[in-house]
């Protein structure tokens, strides 16, 4: 379905009050990716607590205050690393969680930018017409997915 033609929302739904907020990362070391979203992205860290034996951070984009990225850290056991990727192509045959996706509005100048900060690019710049978004992906330290797309057309 393209993205032009969403169904209009549906108010009346009894699930309507559902609305997104965060997704959520686990990580074998908290501070390593409060580190990497805060300097790499400019994420601000927006809340810090603990449960049990693990660190917990919610962490917004510079400019948006209305998605979160919930990072998950430490804790005994430690999570079990993800695959190394060679390639966008290859991390699809892994089912479950993919990615998640953050809107921009340049993706050249972004891109230009994650290389000049050392930020993994797995995936450069690429238009897929169907959804009308030029796209790219990006790894944080630990092989997590980080989809980028700016609108096109």
């Amino acid at each position: 379905m393209s993205v032009v033609t969403i169904p209009a929302v549906n108010p009346r739904s009894p699930l309507a009050s559902m609305k997104g907020h965060h997704v959520a990362v686990r990580v074998p070391s908290f501070d390593t990716a409060v580190q990497w979203y805060t300097e790499m992205l400019d994420f601000r860290v927006v809340h810090r607590w603990t449960y049990a034996d693990q660190r917990l951070a919610y962490l917004a984009p510079a400019n948006d205050d209305a998605f979160f990225i919930e990072i998950l850290g430490d804790g005994d056991p430690l999570p079990i690393p993800k695959p190394v990727y060679s390639d966008l192509g290859d991390s699809l045959r892994l089912a479950g969680y993919h990615h998640f996706c953050i809107n921009v509005e340049d993706m050249d100048a972004t891109v230009a930018e994650l290389r000049r900060r050392g930020v993994q690019i797995v995936t450069a710049p690429f238009e897929l017409p169907a959804i009308g978004r030029k796209l790219a992906f990006i790894a944080d330290p630990f092989g997590n997915l980080i989809e980028l797309a700016e609108v096109v057309g």
